[in-house]
């Protein structure tokens, strides 16, 4: 059984993580769109780009569901 203090650290990597993923996916279609450069010419920006893209969406959508880290 995990502690309730372990189980929102969990939850809150976990939703990072997704979040940095989701992104990760959304730009990988934006690049087959041609809407931005292809991976040979962003490099290491598109992790870097996912990262910074995914905490915008942990912290506008992930921190404030129901029964998530920032519901009190």
């Amino acid at each position: 059984m995990v502690a309730p203090e372990n189980r929102e650290k969990l939850l809150i990597i976990w939703l990072i993580l997704s979040s940095f993923g989701i992104m990760f996916a959304v730009l990988s279609w934006m690049q087959e769109a041609k809407l931005i450069p292809s991976s040979e010419e962003m490099g290491l920006w598109k992790g870097v780009l996912a990262l910074l893209t995914g905490f915008v969406l942990y912290w506008s959508i992930a921190y404030n569901i129901t029964g998530g880290p920032g519901d009190k």
